[in-house]
């Protein structure tokens, strides 16, 4: 073999040591990925479930907070009702106290 053929070998000795090094380095960086994206997949999950848990609680506390508005609608309708009958109760008297002549 001459020299610049071995000076080529060499060289693609070299450049080939380099390119498995670099192609390490890659697959490394690759699997160090791939776990990233697993953990962030379950992360994801996670969030996913604690935004599931908490759509439903915000679900269950907006029923039970209509339903205690509704309740206190509900007695403060009666009361109105009951003032509302008792001035007409109060009109009705009234009417009669004054006779036929009104």
């Amino acid at each position: 073999m001459t020299a610049e053929e071995e000076k080529i070998v060499r060289l693609l000795e070299t450049r080939t040591r380099q390119l498995i090094i670099k192609f390490q380095q890659v697959k490394e960086e690759n699997e160090e990925l791939l776990e990233d994206v697993i953990a962030k997949d379950e992360e994801l999950k996670r969030l996913k479930q604690q935004l599931h848990d908490s759509e439903a609680a915000y679900n269950n506390l907006k029923t039970a907070r209509l339903m205690e508005v509704g309740d206190k609608d509900l007695a403060a309708a009666k009361l109105r009702i009951s003032r509302l009958v008792r001035d007409v109760d109060k009109c009705i008297a009234q009417l009669k106290a004054m006779g036929p002549e009104a």
